[in-house]
């Protein structure tokens, strides 16, 4: 009687045991809703290893140009529906935070982020991951046909023989273009810098909604020339489109594609394991892989196609000026050039 008494109770506590862990995972379980404007080329791959660390976690994704991401989480500064924003401006983040609209947190290997890559705030309000900054995506092919000059800086862009040759980013929509013309602006001055994306404006056959757009355009011989970023024209030239990519020589404008947790009445705990983990070794090396000005060093070999120390082709960047003045330089854009936006 004993015995069984014992065997028993060992089932019941094993059962017990076993109850408990199942309602552990189901307490850990959950849904996130997640905010990118990462590349739609992307992020999926990203997310495949987030998935693999941590199948319990549902991510809903929802992906569009910085412009548009950040409008969306503008709109609904009343009524959050986000919980975590991956992989978007800091310039639009500080847009946020000026409205009250982060959470702070520090998430893990926070200790490793060089300074220029997060908010000074302890507890930060955004922590990036990776830059990414102004490149030419030229077809090689059109423009030899062409007969057209490769050009080499921002200055180059301006000349007669590229009019109606040129495609850019909306900044109203585009990060890329907003990092593009925000360095104009900052290195030339207001006036210079106006004045020069005037005579840009002439050789322009049209503003595009996406950053990525441009250099699709121009790796499908749609026109020769498309202002992007470098990551983009890198990876058309993998795939074997004849795009060659030029970092301008009179610098880079860049911004930092930065992650933040959303300031709402109940903060899920898996909004904070999912900013962790974006914040990984694991997931930098597969950041690194395409874009080698990352959050902290990965020992991963920068891409072929980049300069040897991609930090030396940036422009100084005042984030703070930048989001301050967004509103009105955007304003100022749409009224002089908004008339060569492609339709949305």
């Amino acid at each position: 009687m004993q015995r069984r008494t014992h065997a028993l109770a060992g089932m019941i506590l094993g059962f017990v045991v076993a109850l408990g862990l199942v309602f552990s995972g189901l307490a850990r379980a959950g849904e996130i809703l997640v905010y990118t404007a990462l590349e739609d080329d992307e992020y999926p791959g990203y997310l495949e290893l987030f998935k693999k660390d941590h199948p319990e976690i549902t991510v809903k994704v929802v992906r569009d140009s910085t412009g548009i991401v950040t409008a969306k989480l503008l709109a609904e500064k009343d009524n959050p529906q986000a919980d975590v924003v991956w992989g978007t401006a800091a310039t639009s983040l500080l847009v946020c935070d000026q409205n009250g609209m982060l959470e702070g947190y520090a998430p893990k290997n926070l200790d490793k982020v060089a300074s220029q890559f997060r908010d000074a705030a302890n507890p930060p309000h955004w922590v990036g991951i990776k830059a990414w900054e102004t490149g030419f995506c030229v077809n090689t092919v059109e423009s030899e046909k062409l007969k057209l000059p490769i050009p080499a800086s921002m200055a180059d862009l301006v000349k007669p023989e590229y009019k109606g040759k040129i495609v850019m980013p909306n900044p109203a929509s585009s990060g890329t273009g907003f990092l593009t013309v925000s360095a104009v602006l900052q290195t030339m001055g207001e006036e210079k810098g106006w004045q020069f994306l005037d005579k840009l404006h002439d050789n322009i056959a049209q503003y595009t909604h996406s950053g990525s757009k441009p250099c699709k355009m121009a790796g499908a011989g749609e026109f020769p020339i498309g202002i992007s970023f470098g990551y983009r024209g890198i990876i058309q030239k993998q795939k074997g489109e004849p795009v060659q990519t030029v970092f301008p020589s009179d610098g880079c404008g860049w911004d930092v594609e930065a992650n933040a947790l959303v300031k709402k009445a109940a903060i899920k705990p898996d909004a904070k394991v999912f900013l962790d983990w974006a914040l990984g070794a694991d997931v930098m090396k597969m950041y690194a892989k395409v874009y080698p000005l990352t959050a902290y060093p990965t020992g991963v070999a920068i891409p072929e196609g980049y300069p040897a120390d991609p930090f030396k082709i940036l422009v100084k960047n005042d984030f703070q000026w930048a989001a301050k003045n967004r509103e009105r330089i955007l304003a100022e854009w749409t009224k002089r050039y908004g008339s060569k936006s492609e339709a949305k």
